[in-house]
């Protein structure tokens, strides 16, 4: 396949790109060959935003104020809207997902189509390092073993020749660091099943762990979702020494991706050689130990009989996760590797295979740099539970031309509640869903803490906001959400991810993942404990009796935690956004909701007068990516509309007395609105196991437009207030 070296103009024919927007908010895209295809489905606006095509908005009047911006910025983003109510966006920044999709699906024989091929490629082109031409664990980090070792594999796999200047240019980098041989243990796992490294170059992945009894404290069952999901798999694809086929291409791929011959490496002694620009999370001497013990029993002596059942128990739980989530699985990681297991257990003709296949579009998303695999099937739910709480906080919902835009928020959100728990609820480990919402869709099937509150908070808004508001979301499946998110509170107070916290801390002296961190167990968080607390606040207003002793217990709770995480220079560390500027924002909206404010309250002084420190002389905040790996403030190099929204809105939950920082905020966000209302993409906004960024595209248009409505009648009250 010839590849241009030049990757900043599209490689196919980008007119002829559709968004399929399904049922329940899946998302997929498609191809079309024919001039006949193209004319009797014209491209939408969200195709072509998405695609970086020019949507034609027109020019709006020019914005006199922070409402007319704000409504400015509405007009722009309801073009945005799928027909069935909700957001559909991008949701990538990492650089290990990509490779998964194409080695999993390369030694299956599950290969893609020639235009989907040539985007991947053009979108690893577009994001390699400008420097060095490789690839770091995320879209804004530097380069890595781990992103450049799999990315230059997927590269050669998908079709680029060895000699293509990108290639040479990434090979020389991999080797300056060493070679694949330093690759963290996940790329080891990866390049192992692509059969371009040793089996026996990795730590034992034993799958006899799902053996031990479920009383035990390191049973995977009490790990962390993502982490278990993923060692799952894993462990069964270790155990039954998976590798793809020996090819012409693995072969060369042998010869190229080492500094050394490839059968002169002594694979036993990689096992712990990771490269000092991947490692985040060193081993402990007990994991080393741990590792040694496994090693020299359980894989020096087979026991073939604990083997066997073993690989039962991990096929069981496999295939419980595949039918729990339609075969969407929890994220494309360990979709990827599940994928790979059934093949292995039920061939390449069954029909959990074919299923696989199909559903590996709803994480393939097409962006103007090319084609990349998102981090869940989307972030559709996270998106318009925020902007249905915009719409009516800012008034905009009360605008006729915007009413019906809202009340469509109102039927999707209503759509993706889960009314029920999971097939395999008990046995397959899984968190209930009765009354949840998640992060993505209803299909998906996984409940969050944060999602749950946030959507419920968005139907009790725009249930309650007219006097003929239809009531979709009945009060019993109201009170199943609220029964879900008492039940989630955790003993410290706070609010965790997925599940209650069902190990201790102490695990993580075992994280076998070099490149992340807190990734052995769940831990509560300021930002879901705010979700759900804000929720349960709104809900009694409109239910004033039910369970109103354990939501009080729960508040009191809540707030304690709360105060315990303030740091001592006055914000809170942010895990799921970047990063003290997002956690301050949800951790002042709690305290508000008690009446502790910057008049009342010493811990929200402190956090006023940290926020106020770090704003810049032209009104906006910009933190980096960085305050979340080293878990202290970094500044960016500019400041952010999205990070700018986050700290004025936590001011104004705050109830800061001085309206002039707000109002430095509030013409920073207008003056880099453009004529349509519209703001253009800044610096990467999420993380995730503090290592990992992740991209929340729409929220440059969601927390502009809440922060702008927001301060129109903020900054006027306290205006008020001084001239009176």
């Amino acid at each position: 396949m010839s590849i241009p070296t030049d990757s900043s103009k599209p490689f196919t024919d980008y007119t002829r790109w559709r968004l399929v927007n399904g049922e329940g908010g899946r998302h997929t895209w498609e191809y079309l060959r024919t001039d006949e295809e193209c004319e009797r489905w014209p491209q939408t606006d969200i195709d072509r935003y998405w695609l970086g095509l020019s949507v034609d908005a027109p020019t709006l009047p020019l914005a006199t104020d922070a409402r007319s911006a704000a409504a400015n910025g509405y007009k722009f983003f309801k073009r945005l809207q799928a027909p069935d109510g909700h957001w559909p966006g991008e949701y990538g920044g990492p650089m290990f997902l990509l490779p998964g999709l194409v080695i999993s699906s390369y030694v299956t024989g599950l290969w893609f189509e020639e235009e989907e091929r040539l985007e991947m490629i053009r979108y690893l082109l577009n994001r390699a390092h400008p420097d060095d031409g490789g690839w770091g664990i995320h879209v804004e980090s530097p380069s890595t073993v781990f992103g450049t070792a799999l990315n230059y594999c997927t590269l050669r796999l998908l079709g680029v020749d060895r000699e293509h200047p990108a290639m040479v240019k990434a090979r020389a980098t991999l080797h300056r660091h060493g070679g694949a041989v330093a690759a963290p243990s996940w790329g080891k796992f990866w390049l192992t099943v692509l059969n371009v490294y040793s089996w026996d170059g990795n730590n034992p992945i034993p799958p006899e762990l799902w053996l031990l009894p479920d009383w035990l404290p390191v049973h995977p069952h009490r790990w962390w979702i993502h982490t278990r999901a993923v060692y799952l798999p894993m462990g069964y694809l270790f155990r039954v020494r998976f590798q793809g086929p020996e090819t012409p291409l693995v072969r060369a791929l042998r010869e190229e991706i080492y500094v050394e011959p490839y059968d002169t490496i002594n694979w036993p002694k990689q096992r712990n050689n990771i490269a000092k620009v991947d490692l985040y999370t060193p081993h402990t001497l007990l994991l080393d130990a741990v590792n040694a013990l496994m090693s020299y029993t359980l894989e020096s002596c087979p026991l073939p009989p604990l083997h066997k059942l073993a690989l039962k128990r991990a096929y069981e739980l496999i295939c419980m996760e595949d039918e729990n989530t339609a075969y969407q699985d929890l994220a494309p990681v360990n979709k990827m590797m599940q994928m790979v297991c059934r093949f292995h257990a039920d061939g390449a003709d069954s029909e959990a295979v074919k299923k696989h296949a199909r559903k590996r579009a709803d994480v393939m998303w097409m962006s103007a740099e090319g084609l990349l695999v998102c981090g869940t099937n989307g972030s559709q739910l996270w998106d318009t539970a925020f902007m249905a709480q915009a719409l009516v906080e800012t008034g905009l919902a009360d605008v006729e031309e915007n009413r019906e835009s809202a009340l469509r928020v109102l039927k999707w959100i209503d759509e993706s509640q889960m009314t029920e728990n999971p097939k395999y609820h008990k046995e397959g480990y899984r968190q209930a869903t009765k009354g949840a919402w998640g992060f993505s869709t209803k299909e998906q099937g996984y409940t969050l803490s944060d999602c749950t509150g946030e959507a419920l908070k968005a139907v009790l808004y725009l249930q309650n906001r007219w006097k003929d508001s239809s009531k979709p979301v009945p009060d019993r499946r109201i009170y199943d959400a609220v029964d879900l998110m008492l039940g989630m509170q955790c003993s410290n107070g706070g609010f965790a991810s997925y599940e209650n916290i069902r190990a201790t801390h102490l695990l993580e002296l075992i994280n076998p993942a070099e490149v992340f961190g807190n990734i052995m167990t769940e831990y509560t968080y300021p930002e879901c404990t705010t979700s759900v607390i804000t929720a349960l606040s709104i809900f009694q207003k409109y239910y004033p009796n039910y369970r109103k002793n354990d939501i009080k217990r729960c508040m009191k709770g809540a707030i304690k935690y709360l105060h315990a995480a303030q740091r001592p220079e006055g914000g809170w560390y942010g895990s799921w956004g970047i990063c003290f500027t997002y956690a301050t924002l949800f951790a002042l909206e709690s305290l508000s909701l008690v009446g502790e404010t910057y008049a009342t309250s010493d811990a929200v002084r402190r956090a006023c007068t940290f926020l106020i420190s770090k704003q810049r002389a032209d009104g906006g905040w910009g933190e980096s990516y960085l305050s979340s790996e080293l878990e202290k403030w970094v500044d960016h190099k500019q400041t952010q509309v999205v990070q700018t929204s986050w700290a004025a809105m936590a001011l104004m939950y705050a109830q800061y007395p001085d309206p002039v920082p707000v109002e430095k905020a509030v013409q920073l966000v207008m003056s880099r609105q453009r004529p349509d209302g519209s703001w253009p993409q800044e610096a990467i906004e999420g993380v995730f196991n503090k290592n990992c960024m992740i991209t929340y595209p729409n929220f440059k248009h969601i927390f502009t437009v809440w922060m702008l409505g927001k301060a129109h009648e903020y900054i006027l009250k306290l205006r008020e207030v001084k001239s009176e």
